[in-house]
């Protein structure tokens, strides 16, 4: 594990470990002339939602074709990768490469209040259209090992199928029954198919104990709760999507936040 340096502290108890999901479309929205770059705003929506874990997806390592549209030394492209961009100061990072173009490369990441231990990734591409990947990280919650994947399933439900299939091939051979899991990610799910092959591998979604479940996509009017938190050894106390103009500016996305304590407590 890293040095035990951690961030400021957050606003929620100890005993509640905060984690949100997030797709962040690459930090840049609109097209044609009214393309505008929104990686600053999220920097600040990503502070706002006071997460000890926060999964992105679509985030850009580089770029060049960004860089050389949005070339404002202030606030243009940031010159450091999205990750550690969006990072709040002394969170710690990880980030793994899923897709490779031309012009730069995109995947996911993984910013952590607490500290981490080295970072894994996992190819589970169903086909060449679509790189797709997994980000393992674990981390040391209060002296609690945590395991964090980050996933973004593919476009059709076939390819979504066999990917949980890879995914759970993952988790039973890299985390252990004894140990926390923490998957999250934008599934793609649109027809809420993935319900029974995800409880079958032992996770459990987080939730609203009462009422429907919380839309994430799209952000303007989400009507589609693409966008998922899943837990093995932890419980949901609550889950909430933040909403309004702002957020529904920076991203396709809305942020999913869930707050979680261990089972046994």
């Amino acid at each position: 594990m890293n040095p035990p340096t951690f961030a400021p502290s957050s606003l929620h108890g100890p005993e509640v470990l905060r984690v949100a999901t997030y797709n962040i479309h690459k930090g840049v929205r609109g097209v044609g002339p009214r393309r505008r770059l929104e990686i600053h705003n999220l920097v600040l929506g990503i502070e706002a939602l006071d997460a000890d874990l926060v999964f992105l997806q679509e985030v850009r390592h580089f770029h060049h074709g960004e860089a050389r549209a949005f070339p404002d030394p202030h606030r243009g492209w940031p010159r450091a990768s999205q990750s550690d961009y969006l990072a709040p100061e002394g969170y710690h990072v990880a980030y793994r490469t899923n897709a490779v173009t031309p012009e730069g490369e995109h995947g996911n990441a993984l910013l952590s209040r607490w500290p981490m231990g080295d970072p894994g990734h996992h190819d589970v591409s169903d086909h060449r259209f679509e790189q797709r990947g997994l980000l393992h990280v674990p981390i040391d919650w209060h002296g609690t090992r945590v395991h964090g994947i980050v996933a973004h399933l593919g476009l059709m439900h076939s390819s979504r199928v066999r990917q949980v299939d890879r995914i759970a091939a993952f988790i039973a051979q890299h985390v252990p029954t004894d140990e926390c899991l923490v998957l999250a990610g934008d599934f793609n799910d649109w027809g809420e198919r993935l319900g029974a092959p995800m409880k079958a591998m032992g996770l459990r979604r987080a939730e609203p104990r009462e009422g429907s479940l919380p839309r994430t996509f799209p952000s303007r009017v989400p009507v589609f709760s693409l966008d998922r938190i899943y837990l093995r050894g932890l419980r949901c106390s609550s889950v909430h999507v933040p909403r309004g103009p702002a957020w529904a500016r920076m991203s396709d996305h809305l942020p999913l936040v869930a707050d979680l304590a261990l089972e046994r407590e």
